[in-house]
Order: structure tokens, then C-alpha cells, then sequence
């Protein structure tokens, strides 16, 4: 430690509009300090001092998933860090936010903070009413322009939700409608099947084969339009030729369920006995058993398509679950992009890589959701609706790492710096806040101890997000 000197403060950028009252006040409440080679604080410890660089050379750094990344080396004399916030008192993070390492013996005008904050008010006391006005009015309005960004982001959600709900739900509608319509045929048909005009064996072996339509339905092979085609015109003929009106109406019906010529004239050999008209009627019949099992396939595929959109949402909302959780990632991912589909629309085609050998991660996992949905949508945003939207995840030492890739033209290098400041936006007037980049970069760094960065040329821009496997803290209770 050595004695202050007024007049070498004054040769300081930060210091040269102090008077000599002022400068003396100074070098009283301060002292110099000699730091060897090493650490003067660190990330997250009690933010205690104010510290000035006389002469020497420091490195800056911060945290980012779990790992220090280097922020600024700097030998200019006049630099400060440490607890520089302290004039806003007990509002401030009482924390350093981020650490500083002397990288060759160097000297220091070092305050303590509780003195830093006295000579700012009664110095500066307008200065500091505009630097709190500044401070907190920004994360005010931050705050509320970012709750409008999720309200905004679940609107859309839910138009494309809804969306996606109605086209299930209505085939659902009308498959009831036309299930409806068959069994009333189809109680017709019994009416006519009791009164006696079927031989009871014949009867016997109807509902024998009724059993094996429907049975068949399950089995049915996936045909070529033009394979369905032919097998249709050959169904139509047959029925013509045995004198059952509108044949070609039925054709399909029976090809649908994987049914052929062959198998029909099982069904004419054992109703051989039977009048015409009874044949014909146990044909129609049979329609009617082949279009009940095809609605009711439709119905319990359109039931399983609701349930599994609402089994997204609740994954994506992460409703009745605990806000900090082990999950996994790609449980996440997918949720998002079942809620994302119909931006998605045809034009993007959608590439899953995934390492399914990553262990859960613990998180905050609505908060995720909101990450890849910003990211997402911004890829397609990017790609103008159309391109490959790749979605990867693999192992990066300690972290689990999410890349979210993108087709799209790129992003210039002169806004790659800028896009992770609050408001800054590459999207015309009306159609982006600029804030989506910044509540991703705060989600992902500041509540997860992450680490969220862009590589970009010309149709291949990645974004990825690191995420420790272990919290460096554990989350607060009830957070």
C-alpha cells in the first residue's frame, strides 16, 4: 500500500472534472493497493469494493456455462470495475457480476463501496437520479415490452393450436355423421336379413365373413393411386357382371379395405343358395360393416391426433409441473415443434438429429419452450417459409448442447454483434420488438448458467445453446 496522490488521480479519465476538494476526499476514503498476478474478485462474491487501474493490465471475464469467458484485456489507465452499481444501494445486485484478474503487477485506487455510493449521491446527485431513472425505467420497460412478447408469442400459438385442433376435431365430426348414416343401413339391412329370406347357415357364414372384413380393415395394404385405380375397375366390372346396381359406387369401399375379386367370390359361393336379391343385399351389408370400421378408424385416428395436440400443449406449458425440473430435452423440442406445426407449414422440411444417449437436464423448462420457439420462429422467419430446419443435440464436455439450424440467407456480420441486444431487430417495422433474442440470451445465460451463440453464412446459420449438466447453484426453493 502506498500514500494517494491527488494530482495523479487528476491525470485519470474517470477523475479530471473532480476539484481539488473532491480529489482530496478521494485519496482520504480510498486507499492504493499493489496487486500481484491473480484474482482481485470473483463472479457472484460480495460486491465490497470499487477498484480504479492506476497502471498494470487486467482481464475482465464472466460465466457462461459453467465456463469464464474472457469480456476485455485492458491496460488503460482509469478503467474501473468491481462494485460500480452500489450507488443505486440495496436495488442493485450486491454481487460482482462477472470477475477481474491482474495480469501483471499493477496498482489500484481502491473505495469501498458504501463510500463509492456516498461521494456519487453528494457529488452527483442529479447524475444519479438519471442513472436510476435509466437503470430501473429500463428494466421496466423491458419487463413489460417482454411480457407483450409472450402474449403476443401465445396468441400465435394459440391460433395455430386452434388450427390445428379444428382439422381433427372436424373429421371427427363428419366421420360421426357418416357413421350414423351406415348403421341406420345397416339396421335396414338386419330388418331384411330377419325376415327370414337368408338361410340360416348362409347367415351363420354372413356374420363369419362380416367378422373378416372388419378384421381386414386393420390389414389393409397401402396402395399406389394408380393400384387402387385397377383394383377398383376390376371390383366395378365384377359387380356389373353379377348385376349389382352402382357397382362403382362400392369399388372403392372394398379396395380401401385391402378386399378383392377373389375374396368376393368366397362370399358368392357361400350364398349360392340365395336369391339374387339376397346376394346383392349381404354385399351392401358387408359395404356397410367395411364403411363402419373405416369411420371408426378415422374417428379413433382423429380422437388420437386431439389428444396428442393437447398432450403437446401441456408438455410445451408445462402446466401442473414444477417450474424447476430433470427433463428431457427432446421431450421439449418436440413439444415445441408439434405447437409450431402450422408455421411450419409445407415448406420447411424438418431434420431431427438427436443424441437420444443424453442424460435429463435439470431446468427451467417453460422457459426452454419459450427459447426454441424464439429460435424456431426465427429460422422460418428467415427462410421465408421455405427450407430445411435442422434440429440437433449432442454432448459438449459438462454441457448438453441444442443447435437449431437454418437454410436461410445468413446474417450479416455487422448484426451478428448487435442481435442479442434488447430491441434490436433485423424484421421490418410492426413485424418484430427485437426482444426474443434478448429473453432467449437472459433465459439461457442468466437463469441457466448457459451459453447461447450464432455462426452464420449464406444458407447455413446455426444457433446453439449450451446447457450445464450439473446447475451451478441450485434453484431456489418455490422458483
Amino acid at each position: 500500500m502506498s500514500v494517494c496522490d491527488p494530482e495523479e488521480l487528476r491525470t485519470l479519465f474517470l477523475f479530471e472534472k473532480l476539484d481539488d476538494a473532491q480529489l482530496s476526499e478521494l485519496c482520504a476514503a480510498g486507499r492504493i493497493e499493489y496487486v500481484d498476478p491473480g484474482p482481485v474478485f470473483l463472479e457472484g462474491q460480495p460486491a465490497t469494493c470499487f477498484y480504479v487501474l492506476i497502471d498494470g493490465e487486467v482481464k475482465l471475464t464472466k460465466l457462461s456455462g459453467g465456463v469464464e469467458v474472457e469480456t476485455n484485456r485492458t491496460g488503460q489507465r482509469g478503467v474501473y470495475a468491481g462494485a460500480w452499481t452500489a450507488y443505486l444501494g440495496d436495488k442493485a445486485e450486491p454481487n460482482y457480476n462477472g470477475s477481474m484478474y491482474v495480469l501483471r503487477r499493477s496498482r489500484f485506487l481502491v473505495l469501498d463501496a458504501a463510500d463509492f455510493s456516498r461521494m456519487m449521491h453528494a457529488w452527483f446527485p442529479m447524475a444519479v437520479h438519471l442513472l436510476e431513472g435509466a437503470f430501473f425505467g429500463g428494466r421496466r420497460s423491458n419487463q413489460r415490452i417482454a411480457e407483450r412478447e409472450r402474449l403476443v408469442a401465445l396468441g400465435s400459438l394459440s391460433a395455430g393450436l386452434t388450427h390445428e385442433l379444428n382439422n381433427p376435431a372436424a373429421a371427427a365430426v363428419r366421420a360421426t355423421a357418416g357413421l350414423r348414416e351406415r348403421v341406420a343401413g345397416m339396421r335396414h339391412k338386419l330388418k331384411m336379413m330377419a325376415e327370414g329370406k337368408f338361410p340360416t347357415e348362409a347367415l351363420v357364414h354372413l356374420v363369419e365373413l362380416q367378422e373378416q372384413a372388419a378384421e381386414q380393415v386393420a390389414k389393409a395394404p397401402d396402395l399406389s393411386p394408380l393400384e387402387a385405380a385397377d383394383r377398383e375397375d376390376a371390383l366395378a366390372d365384377w359387380f356389373t357382371d353379377e348385376g349389382i346396381a352402382d357397382g362403382w359406387n362400392l369399388a372403392p369401399t372394398f379396395v380401401q379395405a385391402g378386399l378383392d375379386v377373389d375374396w368376393l367370390e368366397g362370399v358368392k359361393a357361400t350364398l349360392q343358395a340365395c336369391h339374387a336379391d339376397v346376394f346383392e343385399g349381404a354385399v351392401r351389408w358387408l359395404n356397410y360393416t367395411i364403411e363402419t370400421e373405416l369411420l371408426l378408424n378415422e374417428i379413433v385416428d382423429s380422437t388420437g391426433r386431439i389428444s396428442t395436440l393437447v398432450g403437446a400443449a401441456k408438455q410445451y406449458s408445462q402446466m401442473d409441473r414444477a417450474p424447476y425440473q430433470v427433463v428431457d430435452l427432446h421431450e421439449l423440442l418436440d413439444s415445441t415443434l408439434v405447437m409450431l406445426n402450422r408455421k411450419l407449414g409445407d415448406g420447411v422440411r424438418v431434420v431431427k438429429d438427436y443424441d437420444r444417449a443424453l442424460p435429463p437436464v435439470p431446468c427451467f423448462a417453460a422457459e426452454l419452450n419459450q427459447v426454441w420457439t424464439n429460435l424456431i420462429d426465427n429460422a422460418v422467419y428467415a427462410m421465408g417459409g421455405e427450407g430445411t430446419l435442422t434440429v440437433r443435440t449432442y454432448r459438449e464436455n459438462d454441457c448438453v448442447a441444442v443447435e437449431i439450424g437454418d437454410t436461410g440467407p445468413g446474417i450479416p456480420e455487422e448484426e451478428r454483434n448487435r442481435i442479442f441486444e434488447p430491441f434490436f431487430t433485423t424484421k421490418p417495422v410492426g413485424e418484430g420488438t427485437g426482444l426474443g433474442l434478448d429473453i432467449s440470451f437472459r433465459i439461457v445465460v442468466n437463469k441457466h448458467d448457459g451459453d447461447i451463440r450464432v455462426d452464420s453464412v449464406p444458407g447455413d446459420t446455426r444457433f446453439t445453446v449450451r446447457l450445464p449438466l450439473q446447475p451451478a447453484q441450485q434453484a431456489p426453493a418455490g422458483s
